[in-house]
């Protein structure tokens, strides 16, 4: 099955329920209107279906190795990414300062979900090197920006982030790798790094590693970690003191080298200071946000990959007359009412946490550019909330949708060749790295909800309510549907947000218990309420004559979310305020 970008979709989202238009009106994206993102998003969609995507399967096939200090990437890869950078993909959201276009993130989130559809592991390199580029766009120096931001945007250079260590995973208080001053104002790094994505590779000439590391002297624990650039080749040509020593082995992604890099054998890597000592979890937050983001439209990449997959293996696979008695005969699978509730899955998901994803990633423009101090201000709160939404809900959705994906091929989903199981074993990593999805969970509950007592979350209620007196005014069965479906599970939120303000001091445990759940609550709620937009811009096209079998679809799909997937969050509300003592209550030595 070929992959096709989905840009009528994507389009759709960003006019509609996004407004492309309005972040075209912003400071500094006057020119990023419609007409330019309809034109990078055709552009894009050619060169990820012709040049990434039939990367993928070789990819799982030939894997990155690594022989002799040294890793070699997927045949093809190389190619790929000097065409990637090349086409000026690297920098389409990074500032015209350095090389970038200056592009909205808008645009850029559709751009990013299609080269993670063709191919999320070579997706993962520019993944990581935006992330870089991000950390030096906030903390660095005007000297580091300059020396490091062109070379990375040109794709001379690659990025990657350097900070999970053998004893020190999401723990990063525990860090290790010591920085040692010298008298020029350069430091010596010693230590190990573990999981650092594309931390060697043969794509480009020089890779600049972001390192967390602890200063002589410094503070124990987190008060005490700091950043530091460490390139892999250094200004003078010569090899810096930091060298791979083995890739892992993984269940999926393996055409991305995940590196064991080490630092210091011989008298210490030469490495320089981002922004002050003792301030490098700070810093890393940004890069790891950036991340955060970008994983879950991974997600969503992923997803749309595997909802075509079973799509086109439906349309083929002939079997089992229909129970209807429409046919006399066997006939393709896609007429079962199973299959076609699994593939409606599939698509509601998808389209769900992209609408959600897009509009994310319009309040990050607004938050950025707006005029209005205020406005800015309310941008970014909504942003920061829908990040952990967007990267945990979208994740564990590729999860279910993937696994539906090799259902949909029955047998033949079990073997690999058909391509689906490779869906499954690469979407696992998504709920992992960046964060687990109990770690994007603990930061919706603590920083996102009791810290402001819930504000945020009963501003964005406030909203879908509005959008319910919208859906009731209409007179189609499917509005009325919906408003009942989305006015039941913001209610279910709400009062999950009154749990976790009231509870979170004086029964923690009770609120962690239920940190997941209360994830996908609120991020099935807040796609739910993107799909109600949807379906109202849909209705009105179709009634304005607007591509008609498009709209439908659009119209159906929404009701699909409401019916099938909004329905969960009653239940989830039951095992969020009602659950936690079953959590808690079994004593630990009879697990």
């Amino acid at each position: 099955m070929t992959y096709r970008a989905p840009v009528k979709d994507m389009l759709f989202v960003m006019k509609e329920l996004a407004g492309i238009d309005a972040v075209a009106q912003l400071p500094g994206h006057e020119d990023a209107g419609y007409e330019t993102a309809a034109a990078v998003l055709e552009e894009c969609a050619r060169f990820t279906e012709d040049v990434v995507a039939p990367l993928n399967w070789e990819g799982d096939k030939n894997p990155s190795y690594f022989r002799d200090g040294q890793v070699f990437t997927t045949p093809g890869f190389k190619e790929a990414f000097k065409r990637y950078a090349e086409g000026g993909w690297q920098g389409l959201q990074h500032p015209a300062d350095f090389g970038g276009q200056g592009l909205p993130k808008l645009i850029h989130s559709a751009c990013s979900e299609m080269v993670n559809s063709a191919n999320m592991s070579f997706a993962l390199c520019p993944l990581l090197t935006d992330g870089a580029v991000e950390a030096l766009l906030t903390a660095g120096t005007e000297d580091q920006q300059q020396t490091y931001i062109p070379k990375m945007l040109d794709g001379t250079w690659t990025g990657s982030m350097n900070l999970t260590e053998p004893q020190a995973g999401s723990d990063l208080s525990l860090v290790r790798t010591r920085a040692e001053p010298q008298p020029d104002g350069t430091y010596r790094l010693f230590g190990t790094k573990i999981f650092i994505t594309y931390g060697e590779h043969d794509m480009a000439e020089n890779i600049v590693h972001l390192v967390l590391a602890r200063v002589i002297g410094a503070p124990e624990g987190v008060k005490g970690i700091s950043l530091f650039i460490c390139p892999k080749v250094l200004a003078d040509g010569t090899r810096n003191d930091v060298h791979c020593v083995s890739i892992e082995h993984k269940m999926g992604i393996k055409a991305s080298p995940t590196a064991v890099l080490q630092y210091g054998d011989n008298g210490g890597a030469v490495a320089t200071l981002i922004g002050q000592e003792n301030r490098g979890l700070e810093y890393m937050f940004i890069m790891m946000n950036a991340a955060r983001y970008g994983v879950g439209i991974q997600g969503i990449g992923l997803a749309e990959r595997a909802y075509q997959k079973a799509v086109g293996y439906a349309r083929d696979r002939v079997q089992s007359r229909p129970v209807d008695g429409s046919l006399n005969k066997a006939a393709p699978i896609i007429h079962h009412p199973d299959v076609r509730r699994m593939l409606m899955t599939m698509r509601a998901w998808t389209e769900g946490c992209r609408a959600m994803a897009y509009v994310g990633a319009s309040a990050f423009d607004a938050a950025h550019q707006h005029p209005d101090a205020e406005v800015r201000a309310q941008n970014q709160a909504f942003y920061e909330f829908l990040v952990p939404l967007i990267k945990g809900l979208s994740t564990e959705m590729s999860l279910e949708v993937a696994s539906l994906g090799v259902q949909v091929h029955g047998g033949m989903g079990f073997i690999e060749e058909t391509g689906a199981a490779q869906h499954l074993r690469d979407a696992k990593i998504l709920t992992i790295y960046e964060g687990t999805t109990a770690i994007q969970a603990n930061d919706l509950v603590g920083r996102k909800t009791a810290r402001d007592g819930g504000r945020t979350a009963q501003a964005i209620a406030a909203q879908i309510e509005a959008t319910e007196g919208e859906l009731k005014a209409r007179p189609s069965a499917a509005c009325q549907a919906l408003a009942a479906r989305l006015a039941a599970a913001r209610k279910a939120w709400l009062d999950s947000v009154s749990f976790v303000v009231g509870q979170s001091k004086g029964s923690p445990n009770a609120v962690f218990a239920g940190s997941v759940p209360y994830l996908m609550l609120s991020g099935t709620v807040v796609a739910g309420w993107q799909m109600a937009r949807a379906l109202i811009k849909a209705e009105d096209a179709l009634a304005r004559g607007e591509d008609a079998d498009f709209m439908r679809a659009k119209i159906t799909t929404a009701r699909f979310f409401a019916d099938h997937i909004l329905v969960r969050a009653v239940s989830w509300r039951d095992s969020i305020v009602d659950g936690a003592d079953s959590v808690t209550e079994l004593a630990l030595e009879a697990f």
